[in-house]
């Protein structure tokens, strides 16, 4: 085990290849723009940069610590995330792998059972199909199966969900399949702010953990308070974010699709809040964070106070993180609702590689708004 992980292995050719010339567009900040209120002192920070001085610091912070995936030393990463790292800590600590997810998945989850701490890159979660049976049965299990006597300390990290124009073998969203199964944690950030202390609580974390990202977001910037980045920051896992209070309808989101609820559409350059106010609706917008603990706690009292909710994902609407929340409030707090709930979430169809039709496959800001309306009742019911 250990000399496999005290290796630095060389390989020729990635995964790379299929992808790279999206995530070379994307890496020069072609996305969506989206940003928050913050106070105006607050340094910018993208997300790529967070999660970058995130793995920083834990690494000096504790030596077991290491970093392990397809490109992350030598070419710094795939989206430039583990720039810097192979130089600073050197490659018994960051490792290039061969392009395999089912053995470093493995070679990962084995070094964490011996009290390692890997964070295990996927240049993105659809290729982590090929080792999702160490993640299951071998990660998410052992704790429990060993009666608590072996933890499983990993993070498994990487993009999630569509990016643009890759295809639907690159475009899943996986929130709602690693958050079906116990045992495992699942972190899906928004901001820079997000992804560095949601980052480094999961790398502290004794259990395996989901660290869902989105590459359309990496070149983002956002507003980071100074207590942000002290070393010690960290937020706490299960918990959501109010991140705008309102009054009269929930909406509740996670990702990029936090942006959509907040803020502006990229074509329209409108803001969904903006339009609903206008329409004298007050929305309060929760950040999930965590999809697995789900605070469901944040969720039911903010409805509780509106009375109504709206869901978004951009994945597919059957079985989702829609669907459980849905679930929980019609078992928590049915009484209070005074409007069906409203669930918005991506086509169900694999997606579409035109540039157009992915666009109408995946929720956007009016979808939002429509939802808002339709629970206020200040528009035609859906046909």
């Amino acid at each position: 085990m250990f000399g496999i992980l005290r290796r630095k292995v060389g390989f020729g050719g990635s995964h790379a290849s299929i992808l790279r010339p999206s995530m070379e567009r994307l890496q020069h900040g072609i996305i969506y723009g989206m940003s928050r209120n913050y106070a105006a002192a607050a340094k910018q920070m993208t997300v790529r940069d967070s999660l970058n001085s995130a793995l920083d610091e834990e690494l000096t912070a504790d030596p077991n610590v290491l970093v392990m995936g397809e490109e992350v030393g030598e070419y710094q990463g795939a989206y430039k995330i583990t720039k810097g790292l192979l130089e600073k800590y050197g490659p018994l600590r960051i490792l290039d792998t061969p392009i395999t997810e089912a053995g470093f998945t493995g070679i990962g989850v084995g070094a964490a059972y011996y009290g390692l701490r890997p964070v295990v890159e996927f240049m993105t979660f659809n290729f982590a199909l090929q080792g999702i049976d160490h993640v299951i049965n071998s990660a998410a299990k052992t704790y429990y199966m060993s009666s608590g006597k072996i933890s499983v300390p990993i993070v498994f990290r990487g993009p999630n969900g569509a990016a643009a124009g890759v295809g639907a073998q690159h475009s899943q969203c996986f929130a709602a399949w690693y958050a079906h199964c116990p045992g495992l944690k699942v972190l899906a950030p928004y901001s820079s702010e997000d992804s560095r202390g949601l980052l480094k609580a999961a790398i502290r974390d004794p259990d395996p953990v989901i660290f869902l990202e989105n590459e359309l977001l990496y070149g983002e910037s956002f507003p980071v308070s100074a207590e942000a980045l002290d070393s010690s920051f960290c937020l706490p896992i299960g918990k959501a974010k109010i991140e705008r209070e309102g009054e009269h309808v929930t909406i509740t989101a996670f990702s990029k699709m936090v942006g959509y609820a907040l803020q502006a559409d990229s074509v329209e350059n409108v803001q969904a809040a903006e339009i609903l106010s206008k329409e004298g609706i007050s929305a309060e917008v929760i950040n999930l964070l965590s999809i697995r603990p789900l605070d469901r706690t944040t969720i039911n009292a903010s409805v509780r106070k509106t009375n109504r909710l709206v869901t978004v994902e951009e994945g597919f609407p059957q079985h989702g993180v829609g669907a459980e929340i849905c679930t929980s409030i019609m078992e928590e707090s049915f009484e209070y609702l005074d409007a069906p709930v409203e669930r918005i979430a991506g086509a169900d169809i694999p997606m579409p590689y035109a540039a157009n039709l992915e666009r109408i496959a995946l929720p956007q800001v009016d979808d939002i708004v429509r939802a808002a309306k339709r629970a206020c009742y200040r528009s035609a019911a859906a046909s």
